[in-house]
């Protein structure tokens, strides 16, 4: 069984029921969730060693957080107990023309006030086939960026194959911040995840001819961004979410994987959205199992964009799915029939 570490920031998500807006009821739901334990998550499910990494405090709230993946069969032996804080973000569900809202609640938290010398990375990867981090976790501060560092260059000493989605967030860093550090961390990337705008905010790096918004997609445009990105980083691999919002409920949405010698599209699915929080993260996630389990690269393509597709029908952050109903939908049965 390959075991896979994921190191990031997980959450408590607070959020109103349904499709209300903020305090239009008075109620909330509480759940859980974070760029890399997302993964995690979709990991464990697909049967996978799936370790996850980071700090929370010790209190009930703390607890909360680490039990949440622990039904998942999640490790958690590995998080850092400590601090004063979860991280918190507020979201309110867009649907139609009105886009859904983020506000995050995140200063001071446990992992945003990590030190260096709270991760022991060369026993946490002791066995370890896979380490994935995203671009929200070194936008949390510098301290943040220095531990990335050090896990990636213990990551590789040990011969562990990399992976990260560039995931920029203008509300944790500016685009300077990321270009350094993303630039700096890129260096030990062996598998990079993005979509046209991060690699547009992050690195400059343009696809011509895409109108994310008009539904206008150019595949001769995000190759060129896939090869660009590969070209200047040396990435083994470069994978690209491919997402035409003709609104808040509904998207189009696709992938595209360059493996240093050839491009390789996924077929395209339309999306009536339940939930869009962690469709990009199912995505990593159904892309490193795939890539793990010796898939050709059209057929981890084609795996990755089928689990993000179902996440999209999903209620939370976390994919609750398996591999043979992700592989189901990729083998071309989308129907959504009831299944007797």
């Amino acid at each position: 069984m390959a075991k896979v570490v994921t190191f990031g920031e997980l959450m408590l998500r607070l959020a109103p029921n349904g499709y209300y807006r903020f305090f239009q009821n008075d109620q909330m739901q509480a759940t859980f969730g974070g760029g890399e334990a997302n993964v995690a998550v979709s990991l464990a499910n697909y049967g996978l060693d799936s370790v996850y990494v980071t700090k929370l405090p010790k209190h009930a709230i703390g607890q909360a957080a680490v039990d949440s993946l622990r039904y998942f069969g999640v490790d958690t032996s590995k998080i850092v107990r400590g601090g004063e804080r979860v991280g918190i973000y507020y979201l309110e569900k867009g649907a139609s023309q009105r886009g859904s809202v983020c506000i995050y609640d995140r200063k001071y938290s446990a992992i945003q006030q990590a030190d260096v010398n709270d991760f022991d990375w060369d026993s946490i990867f002791e066995g370890a086939d896979w380490f994935h981090f995203t671009g929200i976790t070194p936008a949390l501060g510098e301290n943040l960026v220095e531990i990335c560092k050090q896990a990636c260059i213990a990551a590789k000493a040990k011969g562990v194959k990399i992976s990260c989605d560039l995931n920029y967030r203008g509300k944790l860093w500016t685009r300077e911040q990321a270009r350094t550090a993303m630039t700096e961390l890129c260096k030990y990337i062996d598998v990079c995840i993005s979509n046209k705008e991060d690699a547009k905010d992050v690195f400059g790096i343009e696809a011509e001819n895409t109108d994310i918004y008009g539904g206008k997609l150019d595949k001769e445009g995000y190759k060129s961004v896939a090869k660009q990105l590969a070209d200047k980083f040396g990435f083994e691999k470069v994978a690209i979410t491919l997402r035409s919002s003709i609104s808040a409920s509904d998207n189009d949405w696709a992938g595209m994987l360059y493996d240093g010698e050839d491009y390789y599209f996924s077929k395209e699915y339309h999306l009536h959205i339940v939930d869009r929080v962690g469709g990009g993260d199912s995505f990593g996630g159904g892309l490193i199992y795939a890539l793990l389990n010796g898939k050709s690269s059209k057929d981890a393509i084609e795996f990755a964009v089928a689990a993000s597709a179902l996440k999209h029908s999903i209620e939370g952050d976390y994919n609750r799915v398996s591999v043979s109903e992700v592989e189901k939908l990729a083998g071309g049965d989308g129907s959504g029939r009831v299944q007797r």
